[in-house]
């Protein structure tokens, strides 16, 4: 039988990634649709017309896109289970702040790394990525207030 829910997406992508940890928070089985790097399917191309890129959730056959939207559906939609974002309004517009810092500054800086030419360009990026990943720390130790993150509790 056919899941409810299917995820299209590329393994090696931290945004479908991110779709993947919160489906599992909440204990939804779903069905992973892989699309091959270099390619993409009708289906992900009918389902995200305007950027034709993973991740798409779709639910009940209707198309939800971009990782962040899709976590808050997920989040919205399946109360049981550990609440993914904050439930204050303000700790949840930190949350937001946070993903996007790692979505547009240091998911591009990580990338980087990989793309630069040459030993110097290469050094400077990976001193990004070690500066972005003292941000977050020092982030996710504020966010937390004390208290252990689910997915190491």
């Amino acid at each position: 039988m056919a899941s409810d829910i299917k995820l299209i997406g590329m393994r090696p992508s931290p945004y479908v990634n991110r779709v993947q940890y919160a489906l599992n928070m909440k204990s939804i089985d779903y069905e992973f649709l892989e699309e091959k790097f270099g390619s993409k399917s009708e289906l992900l191309i009918q389902s995200n017309p305007i950027h034709k890129k993973v991740p798409v959730l779709i639910h009940a056959h209707k198309p939800i896109c971009e990782s962040l939207i899709i976590v808050q559906y997920i989040d919205e939609l399946w109360t049981s289970g550990p609440s993914i974002l904050p439930f204050d309004p303000y700790d949840r517009a930190i949350a937001w702040f946070w993903a996007a810092y790692i979505d547009n500054k240091w998911y591009p800086s990580l990338k980087q790394i990989r793309m630069s030419k040459g030993e110097e360009k290469k050094l400077a990026a990976v001193e990004a990525v070690k500066e972005g990943l003292a941000l977050l720390e020092d982030a996710f130790v504020k966010c937390s207030k004390g208290k252990e993150l689910l997915w190491w509790g």
